[in-house]
């Protein structure tokens, strides 16, 4: 791709996630969460069509059957070069964005043809290990919690007691916190959204050192591109709900014990990642709705060049149908 071309993705993507978090914003608090994501889904479909690429969704909404739009393989924009992947999670978090929570986003993010990641059929889930650029190359997912804290804190040059490790609350983490604790270092829980969660840990300041525990695979994929904007790493392995699981992937004649690097998630460095509040959390302020229109906080990132940009943009009542497409 041409700078030019990358100039003005980067801006388009921007656009698109903005327009899925004004649509989807209305629905906070109001516990409909059929009803948001179908704005947040329309919005930014709308949106996509009309950006000069030839996109393939990988990640998206479902299989076809299930989703009507942003489902996988699906082909949008207008056709014209570059060809690239798609993944879309309308919104990240949309439990929280129900019940009115922080930390609900709307994500997009893009690379060359071909390098995103697909998980075997009838593989939901990835056992994630994500750290920023400072512990890069310090995580390994075939190794133990207490190994792999002791590795980040020593990376980071801190003490053990100094680490905060972010999980979902789930009922399967149990086991994972109490390994956390034992190492002495601390555990920050969140309700949902390990997209945000993933760049919590790899962006400075946050007090969030590393994310671990089990979360969907196509959450995986969209953290690993913007992990490689950030300079940071993640390790996942596939995580199995059954034994019938695990010998499905054996059938496929794939290693179900291997290590999926951030490459292996996200195989191209010409990755673009864009993000847009819906709720107000630690990454993005929320959608904000004024008598004149609407404020949004939005961040872009290139891996290639490493550049991160975050956008504050308002946006007048009578240009919003253009924006949402409503």
């Amino acid at each position: 791709m041409s700078d030019e071309m990358e100039r003005n993705l980067s801006l388009e993507l921007v656009r698109v996630t903005e327009s899925a978090a004004i649509a989807a914003g209305r629905w906070l608090g109001r516990d409909d969460k059929i009803a948001a994501d179908g704005a947040a889904v329309d919005a930014m479909r709308q949106t996509l069509s009309r950006i000069d690429m030839d996109g393939v969704v990988v990640i998206g909404e479902g299989e076809k059957d299930e989703a009507p739009m942003l489902y996988i393989g699906e082909e949008i924009g207008n056709g014209r070069p570059p060809s690239v992947d798609i993944a879309v999670d309308p919104i990240d978090g949309t439990r929280l964005l129900a019940m009115g929570m922080p930390g609900a986003v709307a994500v997009v993010a893009l690379a060359t043809r071909g390098t995103m990641y697909s998980a075997p059929p009838g593989i939901f889930y990835l056992n994630k290990i994500a750290v920023g650029r400072r512990a890069r190359g310090a995580i390994d997912a075939a190794a133990s919690v207490s190994q792999n804290i002791f590795s980040v804190s020593r990376a980071l040059g801190r003490e053990k007691g100094d680490i905060t490790v972010m999980v979902l609350d789930r009922p399967r983490h149990e086991q994972l916190i109490k390994e956390i604790r034992a190492t002495g270092a601390r555990v920050r829980l969140i309700p949902d959204g390990d997209v945000a969660g993933s760049i919590a840990a790899a962006e400075e300041g946050t007090g969030v050192d590393m994310l671990m525990g089990i979360g969907g695979a196509p959450e995986a994929v969209v953290s690993a591109c913007a992990l490689k904007a950030l300079g940071g790493d993640l390790q996942c392995q596939i995580y199995f709900r059954s034994d019938a699981e695990r010998q499905s992937v054996i059938d496929l004649g794939i290693d179900p014990d291997a290590i999926l690097s951030i490459d292996d998630l996200v195989k191209s460095d010409d990755v673009f990642f864009a993000a847009t509040g819906i709720t107000s959390g630690e990454l993005l302020r929320g959608v904000r709705y004024t008598e004149t229109g609407a404020i949004t906080e939005s961040v872009v990132m290139r891996a290639r060049t490493g550049t991160i940009r975050y956008i504050r943009a308002v946006h007048h009542r009578d240009k919003l149908s253009r924006i949402t497409g409503r």
